[in-house]
């Protein structure tokens, strides 16, 4: 009978384990924070945050628009493809940057420029047409969904010659507007890319290329906030397949004196909370960390671009979530309607 009693403890033993390990659970460990900010209220609080409104690429939706009148808002950050800025090879033309900064600055407003490298839709590119030769190997690679289906294009970043021409776009860049503009973000560092479907990829390449661009960016705008959005890297998935590459991006910014941030506030989104905002959570910093609030982040979802219209407004929840538990200094609330004028501008109306 002992063999069959010690059976038993194993048993009960096992299933105590189980039971702790599903409660301790790892990639739900921040599962249940967004309560902590559930009691949250409209208008939110005075804090040291930069709000920013962000316009992705439609930069005449800043005119006239209420932020040039709301105290709270600091200003405008607003997305410019590479393809835009550079029309010829080594020709530049930041005439929509600087007509932007000066209409912001008329009004008391700042910029924070997102310099666009990678598309979500195939029918933009975003990078110069000149780069699509066999000088930079094709310069630019297709995205693709999960699913296999191509879905906007990113320039090759892990390529030394592609890298070697961005950054001589951000040299330009620099020698105009640093000092001026509020921030530089380069964008996400997520991409749909892997060595099946362009063999010139790796993972590593694809790192040390991401850390490369981050030190040019900080080399071009010594003044002005420098900021790298990383969510996600390639060939990991946190926190179970944990290769060191995203917290190594979050460690170098902080070593080299780049900002970090992300796309997309998902309180409730395993993805996000393990990768992004996890990394902000878990260390500090001395470098400013930056949070976007992108389309569909009003009701909780991403990329939604239909109209809620019966919905709890959500934003305190989302402003005490970054204030307190990621410790941003930057927000980046985009002007999605009509969540923008309905939910995020009457949070921000003075008592």
């Amino acid at each position: 009978m002992k063999p069959l009693l010690n059976i038993a403890l194993l048993t009960t033993a096992l299933i105590s384990t189980a039971s702790y390990a599903k409660w301790d659970n790892p990639v739900d460990r921040y599962k249940n924070e967004y309560k902590n900010h559930m009691s949250a209220t409209c208008p939110v609080g005075s804090d040291n945050i930069q709000h920013f409104v962000y316009f992705a690429i439609d930069r005449q939706a800043i005119h006239d628009h209420p932020l040039l009148s709301h105290e709270r808002f600091v200003g405008a950050q607003i997305m410019y493809p590479w393809e835009k800025l550079e029309p010829q090879r080594g020709e530049y033309d930041f005439s929509i940057i600087r007509e932007d900064y000066e209409y912001l600055k008329s009004h008391g407003k700042k910029l924070f420029v997102q310099l666009q490298d990678a598309t979500f839709y195939s029918e933009n590119k975003g990078v110069p047409s000149y780069l699509f030769s066999p000088e930079f190997d094709g310069g630019a690679v297709n995205q693709y969904t999960d699913d296999g289906v191509a879905q906007g294009w990113v320039a090759k970043r892990w390529n030394p010659e592609v890298r070697e021409r961005f950054s001589l776009l951000l040299e330009a860049l620099g020698a105009e507007f640093d000092g001026k503009i509020e921030g530089i973000n380069l964008q996400e560092s997520a991409i749909g890319i892997s060595h099946a479907k362009d063999p010139s990829f790796t993972e590593e390449k694809y790192l040390a290329g991401l850390k490369s661009n981050m030190l040019a960016l900080k080399h071009a705008f010594p003044q002005s906030t420098t900021m790298q959005y990383a969510n996600f890297v390639n060939g990991e998935w946190l926190p179970w397949e944990d290769k060191g590459y995203l917290k190594s991006l979050y460690e170098y910014g902080q070593e080299i004196g780049v900002g970090m941030g992300a796309p997309d506030l998902m309180v409730k989104r395993r993805g996000q909370l393990n990768h992004a905002l996890a990394m902000m959570h878990e260390s500090e910093y001395s470098v400013p960390l930056g949070i976007a609030i992108q389309d569909g982040n009003y009701i909780g979802e991403t990329g939604n671009t239909e109209v809620q219209n019966k919905r709890n407004n959500i934003v305190p929840m989302l402003h005490s979530f970054a204030k307190d538990f990621l410790k941003v200094d930057y927000m980046f609330w985009v002007n999605q309607q009509p969540y923008f004028e309905q939910d995020v501008m009457p949070c921000f109306s003075s008592k």
